[in-house]
């Protein structure tokens, strides 16, 4: 079964929580001095909001697995889409280990699959996406600041964060 992700930058982590936990009626099942996590379950959702250094706004959504094989499928209807696809195979992003692969819709807003199977101290990576060859902002391409272009096809302003937007 699979869980849609929505992933929010917020300007106030404290604020923001307090918000959403109102309106889940729930308190994060994560939080960090960084990032909260809520696991809804009616409607089924994973919902993070971080205050990452980046515009506050939608910075990416996707859908969460609960098994590896469910990310194949997934990964064959996009790329029918006939975007390109950044498989990043192993990824330590958002205090998770998980398996997950990246792509742009048109308008440019990032989805990501991933199935999470562990849990980590930091909330990325210390490599560049640039690196990897994948889209500036992918999370978690952390380490040395990127900019990517809008879709209007001016910089975005470099962001030196995981899930960077």
């Amino acid at each position: 079964m699979k869980r849609f992700h929505v992933h929010v930058t917020v300007q106030d982590l404290q604020d923001s929580i307090r918000f959403y936990s109102t309106l889940f009626a729930a308190e994060p099942s994560v939080v960090k001095p960084d990032y909260a996590k809520w696991m809804l379950e009616d409607p089924r959702v994973n919902f993070a909001i971080s205050q990452r250094g980046t515009a506050a706004g939608i910075d990416h959504l996707g859908f969460q697995v609960e098994h590896r094989e469910e990310l194949a499928p997934i990964a064959e209807r996009l790329d029918a889409a006939g975007r390109e696809v950044f498989d990043r195979g192993e990824a330590h992003c958002c205090y998770a280990h998980s398996d997950k692969a990246w792509v742009a819709d048109p308008q440019g807003i990032k989805w990501e699959t991933f199935f999470t199977f562990g849990a980590e101290t930091a909330y990325g990576e210390d490599s560049s996406a640039a690196n990897r060859g994948e889209p500036a902002g992918v999370c978690c391409g952390i380490g040395e600041a990127v900019s990517e272009p809008s879709p209007a096809g001016d910089a975005r302003p470099a962001g030196p964060a995981c899930c960077a937007a």
